[in-house]
């Protein structure tokens, strides 16, 4: 799982947009924004169990689209998207990444990942 690729394959979807571009990064930017805020709310202001375990479910799932965010951001650069997706086909990738992106409902798994891609390209 390539988290950078699967947010190049969200953002340019099969055309291409910068109307797609521009709402993928919204909804990169508002899952970390509201998933994390919502779940630290819960966490902090219940003491039902089920509560609390649904709180540390948005918080860990919404820490999922802070790499997705990140890779977007430099993703938006002109050129950057063309560059990163440059001899893929998009088509096979696009229904490849529709499951992988499954990924996003397990806690911290985006972002371990994210770090695992890290450390590999920097050779440690």
């Amino acid at each position: 799982m390539d988290v950078r690729r699967l947010a190049a394959i969200d953002m340019y979807g099969t055309r291409g947009t910068v109307r797609r571009r521009r709402i993928i990064l919204a909804e990169f930017l508002g899952g970390v924004v509201v998933m994390v805020a919502l779940g630290s709310w819960l966490l902090a202001s219940t003491s039902g169990s089920g509560t609390r375990l649904v709180g540390l479910w948005l918080v860990g799932a919404g820490l999922n689209y802070a790499p997705l965010a990140g890779h977007a951001i430099a993703l938006t650069r002109p050129g950057a998207l063309d560059a990163e997706l440059a001899g893929v086909d998009t088509d096979r990738e696009l229904r490849r990444y529709t499951v992988l992106q499954l990924w996003v409902f397990v806690p911290l798994s985006l972002v371990v990942f994210a770090v695992r891609d890290t450390l590999t390209r920097r050779g440690g």
